[in-house]
């Protein structure tokens, strides 16, 4: 008996209906999330300041509110985090996820309230294995085990049951006892803070175990995979769990590791399904192999914004509601939600596929691109550009970031790369060529200033060490959990750290 149908027929089945609904219902089930948003939040400090029960449309929920970063929302978070009830959301809040900062902190920490971790979080998780076992009938995936790879909490300002931490940790942690018996490793091991021994130990943990699915960070993974092998001396994947299936992943971009499963994984019944699980919210999931789209989860307790890219840069930017987006234009995000973040913008851009339904695909962060030029260069640019790359040349990236040079000892200008190679090229400057030229392709303003070398120069490539982004994180205190590579930035902050540390060594080596 296959029990993953008789699961699926109890729990899943009728997500994978309402899903079908999205393509209909959209903007109906917007309505109501946002009518129940306006009337909870009345009941909070935060409603009572903007007049939430004056609000009787979409037009007067935005003349209450301006859209609103993480410094707008801190003073009300903090007060939260110290135990105050009825702030952003009705009650008291116990967890904050804990995410990379802003210009003025360190770090934010996104409360995750019991409605928002319920009616978000993990219902973005049931609906991963709803899609899934919608495109994939013959499934076995309840036959074995989850590896699940998450990050570590700590106590909240010393307050009882109150943490801070990964948002990975925090559903860990308050994963409901029958999902923790279908999961590994186990807690004490997932929770632990350094991330070399959670990789040794959730490597010699899991190598027995009938693991048929993985779900976290890809960057992260690979390197417990890779663990995996070493401990075994196996040579792919497919030897030590022969029944694996899936990898749900998120966080960062598959494209630059995507090569690199396919090596690890052999299984033409391996699947790879895109997530998009932020600190902030669950936002969307890939419905469709064969569509990189993912689906705009419109039902849960997320009422979303829209802003043009180009009006990121003004005081006051226009968004606009789901039912007024185009496809083919590049939005950054804004969300209210149930977890208390009022027209909150989270820092990520999308560019929208197709309407009803609606899906879209992750172009970036609306501070990590490059215009120091007028080039606009974003991260989904240049994730493309080094697929192309790589395919031309025969190489895998395993990490990388850029930044511009803005003007050298020669009067010129140019954009500098530095990039972790998991198959090196046999010529960098054939690698570098051919990424350019992908560039110009793919991005018509790039193409422009490269014109003629007359604004822009030809790219540069300078060949990482091996293991030069996972120490740079380490020494940063950020190695693990859902700490990512910052692939794009418009000043040199990041790079010229990297390229010192690069240069020692090297000189070590």
């Amino acid at each position: 008996m296959n029990i993953t149908k008789f699961v699926e027929k109890i729990y899943f089945s009728h997500r994978s209906k309402t899903i079908d609904t999205y393509a209909s219902r959209a903007e109906e089930y917007q309505e109501k999330i946002l009518h129940h948003l306006i009337e909870e939040g009345q009941k909070t400090k935060w409603g009572k300041e903007h007049g939430f029960k004056t609000i009787a449309t979409y037009e007067d929920f935005t003349d209450r509110m301006q859209i609103n970063s993480y410094e707008e929302l801190k003073p009300y978070i903090e007060q939260m985090r110290h135990g105050e009830e009825d702030v952003l959301w009705p009650g008291r809040t116990s967890w904050f996820a804990k995410s990379s900062g802003t210009t003025n902190d360190k770090s934010k920490f996104i409360p995750v309230t019991d409605e928002g971790l319920k009616g978000i979080h993990y219902a973005g998780g049931r609906d991963c294995i709803a899609a899934y076992l919608n495109i994939n009938p013959e499934s076995r995936l309840f036959s074995g085990k989850s590896l699940v790879l998450g990050g570590s909490h700590q106590s909240n300002y010393n307050l009882p049951g109150s943490l801070v931490g990964d948002l990975s940790a925090i559903l860990i942690e308050n994963m409901p006892n029958l999902a923790n018996k279908i999961r590994v490793p186990d807690k004490s091991i997932a929770l632990l803070s350094d991330f070399e021994q959670k990789r040794d130990q959730i490597a010699r943990n899991t190598v027995n175990e009938n693991v048929t699915n993985l779900s976290g960070v890809p960057s992260w993974m690979l390197s417990v995979l890779n663990r995996v092998l070493e401990i075994t001396g196996k040579d792919t994947i497919d030897e030590v769990w022969p029944k694996m299936e899936v990898f749900w992943h998120g966080g960062v971009a598959f494209t630059p590791y995507r090569e690199q499963y396919k090596k690890l994984i052999l299984s033409d019944n391996m699947h790879y399904m895109e997530t998009y699980n932020a600190s902030e919210g669950f936002f969307g999931i890939q419905t469709d192999l064969n569509d990189p789209a993912m689906s705009l989860m419109v039902d849960y307790g997320v009422f979303y914004e829209f802003v043009p890219f180009e009006q990121l840069g003004q005081k006051n930017p226009t968004a606009v509601p789901l039912s007024d987006v185009q496809t083919g234009v590049n939005y950054a995000i804004v969300i209210s939600t149930t977890c208390g973040l009022w027209r909150y913008m989270i820092g990520d851009t999308i560019k929208f596929t197709q309407k009803n339904p609606y899906k879209f695909v992750i172009t970036g962060r609306t501070k990590h691109f490059i215009n120091a030029f007028g080039e606009e260069l974003i991260v989904d640019n240049a994730e493309k550009g080094l697929a192309k790359a790589c395919k031309q040349t025969g190489a895998l990236v395993k990490d990388y970031t850029a930044a511009p040079i803005f003007m050298d000892a020669k009067a010129k200008c140019r954009h500098q790369w530095i990039v972790e190679f998991a198959q090196q090229p046999s010529s960098i400057d054939e690698f570098a060529q051919s990424l350019d030229k992908s560039l110009q392709e793919i991005n018509s303003d790039y193409e422009a200033k490269r014109c003629k070398n007359i604004t822009l120069q030809p790219l540069e490539i300078i060949v990482a060490e091996n293991g030069l982004f996972d120490t740079w994180l380490k020494n940063k205190g950020k190695l693990g959990g859902q700490h990512k590579i910052p692939r794009l930035s418009n000043n040199r902050e990041y790079i010229d750290e990297l390229i010192e540390l690069n240069n020692k060594m090297k000189s070590r080596s």
